[in-house]
């Protein structure tokens, strides 16, 4: 049995659009009253859930005459009006047998990089929480550019975790957990536990999903599994058919341990979600104190701005090859700090906002250097007269 599992008191599950839907693109409901059923009894143990939901725009393909879900971002926003609401009214018809009320929350990535909206979004979570209701999570598609989407809801569900102070998050697809190669290909073997990246060593990650109405693969589940489990959350992947079982602590699906503990909000949010106003490129010094968080990154380290950002916006810091090593919150605007680059003791970024993205690199040689040995010979007048005669200069 997984302990982590069996002691969660607040977890997320997130459903993809493939486990909630006919093969024509409509919401199944024997499918959706059956995770409702695993949900509602986790309930009944006195576990908060909160459940992030893909499937709107899935709902909303079949009413709409569509066969196959939209490439263009204003059908997709299309699908998503008519879906949401038949996807929140269904989840509210589910849930209401076991006497249990939803609320909807429609996020965008905005929503998670604004520190202010972040912070919004924690208080309402917890309030429909603490109020007893099932708080149902997704992606407003119908409003969301593609500079705001989170792009896949295996993301959204790792920062939603986060961001609700999560035991545990449940990843449920149409995959039985992770392979080490193509589930159909003979000999491929299931990952039961994953305890660190080494453990993903060689192993073949899929790109795409299976199902032509959702937009996460393996990869962004991986991903997932990765922003959730630095963060100190442990992880657990399977097919939504098995969520019985997952939700009890049987050893089903992949189960990815914790790596990390949890960090401040803010960092989370700097690392996953955060959209950098521009970038700062520095000094090789410098680029060794951000990446081992060592200290401030100062306007001495600087060597070149690019941007409009200002006080307090996410940036990007790059070497001298233009590679991003951290990102921070800058302190100084885009426009004053070319000015102080490359010799200005003034702070840059705080140590507090750093996020190193890179491991640190190894440490310059330290080891003294004898001195050149240089002779110096000084000429005569007269060699100065016969070199340089009427120069400005007479050392040339």
């Amino acid at each position: 049995m997984r302990t982590d599992v069996l002691t969660a008191r607040r977890i997320v599950v997130k459903v993809g659009s493939s486990s909630l839907t006919t093969a024509a693109g409509g919401l199944d409901s024997d499918r959706v009253d059956a995770l409702v059923d695993v949900l509602a009894r986790a309930r009944a143990t006195g576990t908060e859930v909160v459940l992030v939901s893909s499937g709107a725009i899935a709902a909303g393909l079949a009413p709409l005459g569509l066969t196959e879900r939209p490439r263009d971002l204003a059908r997709q926003q299309a699908a998503a009006c008519v879906g949401q609401g038949l996807l929140v009214a269904r989840y509210t018809a589910s849930f209401a047998r076991y006497g249990l009320r939803v609320g909807q929350v429609l996020l965008t990535a905005d929503d998670i990089s604004r520190r202010a909206h972040y912070r919004n979004a924690y208080r309402a979570l917890a309030q429909v929480l603490a109020m007893g209701a099932v708080p149902v999570v997704n992606e407003n598609d119908t409003v969301a550019t593609a500079e705001i989407r989170f792009g896949d809801n295996d993301r959204l569900a790792a920062l939603v975790a986060h961001l609700v102070r999560a035991n545990l998050l449940v990843l449920l697809s149409d995959v039985d957990g992770l392979y080490d190669g193509d589930p159909s290909r003979p000999g491929s073997q299931r990952l039961r536990e994953v305890r660190g990246r080494q453990d993903l060593a060689g192993v073949e990650i899929g790109s795409s999903g299976s199902s032509g109405v959702g937009t996460g693969g393996m990869v962004t589940k991986v991903e997932a599994a990765r922003i959730a489990t630095d963060a100190g959350i442990p992880v657990v992947l399977t097919a939504a058919r098995h969520a019985t079982d997952a939700l009890a602590g049987r050893e089903t699906g992949t189960f990815f341990h914790r790596t990390g503990e949890r960090a401040a909000d803010h960092l989370l949010w700097l690392e996953h979600a955060s959209s950098p106003r521009g970038s700062v490129r520095l000094t090789a010094h410098a680029v060794r104190t951000v990446a081992q968080r060592r200290g401030p990154l100062l306007a001495a380290g600087v060597t070149r701005v690019d941007g409009d950002f200002v006080a307090g916006d996410p940036v990007e810091l790059q070497d001298e090859s233009g590679r991003v090593v951290a990102r921070g919150l800058v302190g100084l605007d885009a426009r004053e700090l070319p000015r102080l680059q490359g010799h200005s003791t003034r702070e840059v970024v705080h140590q507090d906002d750093l996020v190193p993205l890179v491991s640190a690199p190894p440490p310059v040689d330290t080891a003294p250097v004898a001195p050149a040995r240089v002779r110096i010979r000084i000429r005569t007048a007269e060699e100065y007269a016969r070199a340089g005669a009427g120069s400005d200069s007479p050392g040339r």
